[in-house]
């Protein structure tokens, strides 16, 4: 009787504590990406609002760049090598996938790989760029709808954009594996799961995938955190794991896109990656694609290379680019 008085004691308090902990307002912007944020715009898709940057570069050069990011971060993600960028290329634009960083994150919501691939090519319409030839350079989930853009291109979909190129670093052919097993297959438990990670639990998932030596700062983890916690994104994230279950139902579809093209294709790997271990990894990605070129970073550099190392990064991705 005391034991089953005290469980009701427990609820009672947990409750409200609970209820308190899911209205905890998401972290303030820190100055630097407060300063992302202001230096891009909005772009609207079904009344919904897409961020994203566009910056000009170089002069004399015509060529545009346009970069996808991973899960479950943002466009932030390629800060360090953006002004890189913009010294080699004419335009440098970046986006937040819908459920990402800035943009919406409307619930309950179908997200999907298909849904994303048709916003970036309503981003370049409303940018001016149909019939612009486009280097794509993605990450992570962003390689997923990279390939769904070049199957659209080679079979010469309406509106599809026309791709001069294609880099894509870790995360290509496996699915990501950063959250547990359990939320994508947790049925109604995963929304829950996703509702109480906290900074700790995301930091210490994130953590698991950059090498020991490359470790962000607290300050970078708190910027990933709070780009997650904008508009609610912890409440979507678990919407946007099915996304494990897309690569696997349209494997053919996206792994066929990269075997079939004829458009230069390049790898930016990390080796110390989990997701992607070396050698395996690798050794499967040779000998399905054996037409793409390949890029090996040092030992040391895991899931996010353009984070963990931007100079060796940036400079294999202009070595691919000035190679063709």
């Amino acid at each position: 009787r005391r034991m089953k008085e005290w469980w009701v004691q427990l609820g009672l308090l947990g409750v409200p504590l609970l209820a308190v902990y899911l209205h905890i307002p998401p972290p303030q912007l820190s100055p630097a990406l407060r300063s992302w944020k202001s230096s891009g715009s909005f772009f609207t898709y079904k009344d919904l609002n897409i961020f994203y940057r566009d910056s000009s570069g170089a002069v004399g050069s015509s060529d545009v760049v346009v970069l996808l990011h991973g899960f479950p971060t943002s466009s932030y993600d390629w800060s360090k090598i953006w002004e890189g960028l913009t010294q080699r290329f004419h335009r440098v634009i970046a986006l937040d996938f819908l459920g990402f960083g800035f943009s919406d994150k409307p619930r309950p919501h179908g997200y999907s790989i298909f849904e994303q691939a048709t916003i970036v090519e309503g981003l370049l319409r409303h940018l001016g760029l149909r019939h612009q030839r486009i280097n794509l350079l993605s990450h992570d989930y962003g390689d997923t709808v990279a390939q769904e853009l070049l199957h659209r291109y080679e079979h010469n979909k309406t509106g599809s954009i026309l791709i001069n190129s294609l880099c894509l670093s870790n995360g290509v052919l496996s699915p990501f594996s950063l959250l547990p097993k359990l939320l994508k297959d947790g049925g109604l438990l995963s929304p829950i799961i996703m509702r109480l990670m906290n900074f700790f639990f995301f930091s210490g998932g994130l953590g698991a995938v950059f090498g020991p030596y490359t470790q962000p700062s607290q300050a970078e983890y708190w910027d990933m955190w709070t780009a997650v916690r904008n508009n609610d994104g912890n409440l979507v994230m678990d919407s946007i794991l099915q996304y494990i279950n897309q690569r696997k139902k349209h494997r053919e579809r996206w792994v066929g896109a990269l075997m079939s093209t004829s458009v230069p294709l390049h790898l930016i790997y990390g080796p110390l990656d989990p997701v992607n271990p070396h050698p395996e990894f690798l050794q499967l990605y040779k000998k399905v694609l054996p037409m793409s070129t390949v890029s090996v970073l040092d030992d040391h550099i895991s899931h996010y290379p353009q984070l963990e190392d931007p100079t060796g990064f940036l400079n294999a991705y202009l070595n691919f680019i000035n190679s063709f």
